[in-house]
């Protein structure tokens, strides 16, 4: 009998509190931090069936021996309600904002916001 395990991707990041608070905006929830208290050095977040970690940018070269390259790292996407509102949820809390929503030829609104280490994050409304 085989069973399901979850998978999730661990974004390393510069500053894991200011992260927290833009991942936030999109609605992740703090699961699960390390340490417990103090600052955090990785912190596991949650929302609906999705996960993130969310780690230090130092881990990697201390646990590994491997050093984070420049960003972009990586590209998030994330289903949202209303693109427009969220967009301007990033806008008012200083995010700058790479696209404008557009409607896409596949049937979606998009638009692009830059996370705090330059990655871009894609939202996205079905039509």
């Amino acid at each position: 009998m085989t069973m399901e395990r979850k998978a999730f991707p661990v974004l390393y990041v510069t500053d894991v509190r200011r992260s927290l608070e833009f991942y936030a905006l999109l609605g992740y929830e703090s699961r699960y931090q390390f340490p417990l208290e103090g600052d955090p050095h990785y912190v596991g977040l949650e929302r609906g069936d999705s996960s993130l970690g969310i780690a230090d940018s130092n881990w990697p070269e201390a646990q590994l021996g491997i050093t984070v390259g420049t960003a972009p790292r990586f590209e998030l996407f994330v289903y949202v309600d209303d693109v427009a509102a969220t967009v301007e949820s990033f806008r008012a809390a200083g995010y700058p904002i790479l696209q404008e929503p557009a409607t896409m030829p596949w049937g979606e609104r998009q638009a692009y916001v830059s996370d705090p280490d330059n990655n871009p994050v894609a939202l996205a409304t079905p039509i």
